[in-house]
């Protein structure tokens, strides 16, 4: 069931009866972007396993819906949310009333849920879901990806009862109490791909090695621009899988060993089973993944210029642990890609040595964890 902003949203039944005790029930929100979806993409199975009734709070028109509505057993809420910016806009005026909208709809749908918990993966759709809970009183658990806050959890920081984190260097932000670092959360699906599956995807052989390249879920232009401009001599001696973001693939290329998409879900386990090297924003998500895989990589953060930072510093912590090489944006050009390439495809196997020595525990089986706790200790 999808409930769209201004529609009767109808009335949810109280808890049932599952295996001799209650069902407990657990709203989970977050997006914007695929980064601020994909641990509730992990999170989602484990609960469903464990018998919770799950619900997802988020925008009519992000990524987000796209991503959860096609799961059976998950019922979407879809309110109104507003964007929240750091610099000036036209819409900044707009968009508090959009949020003052979400906060009531999500007061609503709060109270026909009746959830035992609610977890916030962050992005701005998560805000009128946290000041909904809080006002409430259904506790609240949120996550933060990057190195630094967001503005998403510096807001939901107060309300929550605990601030999970994937980098060590973020609980300094974070008082004692409320900080659990988790490490990576890695899709259980990332992990079994098919390389013959992915290779056969593209129209791919296995006498070349296989690049993929990414730019986000939005893509990236100037990547893309400069991939492109890199075909005649790259195809030489690899592959390569362009993820360029929608609306951006360019029909004029037709070369054997090149394939475009615009985005990709399910056959993106089998893409990376098929890939050698990676080029890349930086991401937190996709990048623990590319970890967790250990596919050496090239990262691109986004500049500083369009972001608050937070990928520029993803990059340097990987790049200190020796698991991929930096490219500053600015400093992209044809030639640079290239000799970064077959650089880094020539010590190809120091950087998997280094990633195998990396064990950073299951963050996933520690947030569940979690949600036990805190939803047992609101019952209490």
């Amino acid at each position: 069931m999808i409930c769209w902003p201004g529609k009767s949203y109808g009335v949810v039944v109280e808890n049932k009866e599952h295996g001799g005790s209650l069902v407990k029930k657990i709203v989970l929100t977050g997006g914007g972007s695929t980064g601020h979806v994909s641990l509730n993409l992990a999170l989602i199975p484990l609960l469903k396993e464990h018998g919770w009734d799950i619900f997802y709070i988020g925008s009519s028109t992000g990524i987000e819906r796209n991503l959860i509505e096609k799961i059976p057993y998950v019922t979407y809420h879809a309110i109104s949310t507003g964007k929240l910016r750091r610099y000036f806009d036209i819409k900044n005026f707009l968009d508090p009333l959009k949020v003052g909208l979400g906060v009531i709809q999500s007061q609503k749908l709060i109270r026909d849920i009746k959830p035992d918990i609610v977890f916030s993966k962050g992005g701005f759709v998560s805000v009128p879901v946290i000041l909904a809970a809080w006002i409430n009183r259904v506790p609240i658990i949120s996550h933060e990806s990057d190195m630094n806050l967001g503005l998403a959890s510096k807001i939901a920081l107060p309300f929550s009862k605990k601030m999970c984190f994937t980098f060590p260097e973020t609980g300094k932000h974070i008082p004692d109490d409320k900080e659990l670092f988790l490490g990576p959360v890695i899709r259980a699906q990332i992990k079994n791909g098919s390389r013959k599956k992915g290779l056969e995807l593209c129209g791919f052989d296995d006498k070349k090695p296989v690049i993929l390249v990414m730019g986000g879920s939005l893509g990236a232009q100037k990547i893309n621009d400069t991939v492109r401009n890199c075909l005649s001599d790259l195809l030489r001696n690899y592959q390569i899988i362009h993820l360029c973001g929608k609306g951006k693939a360019d029909s004029s290329i037709q070369m054997k060993g090149y394939k475009q998409f615009e985005y990709v879900d399910d056959e993106l386990a089998d893409l990376y089973a098929a890939t050698d090297l990676i080029i890349s924003r930086a991401g937190s998500n996709s990048i623990f993944e590319f970890l967790a895989l250990k596919i050496p990589m090239i990262l691109i953060p986004l500049p500083l210029s369009s972001s608050r930072g937070d990928q520029i510093l993803n990059a340097q912590s990987f790049e200190k642990q020796g698991f991929c090489e930096v490219l500053d944006e600015e400093d992209l050009t044809v030639q640079l890609l290239t000799e970064k390439i077959n650089g880094m495809y020539s010590r190809k196997y120091d950087y998997k040595k280094n990633m195998s020595d990396n064990n950073p525990g299951d963050g996933l089986m520690k947030l569940y964890d979690m949600i036990e706790k805190v939803s047992v200790s609101k019952k209490g």
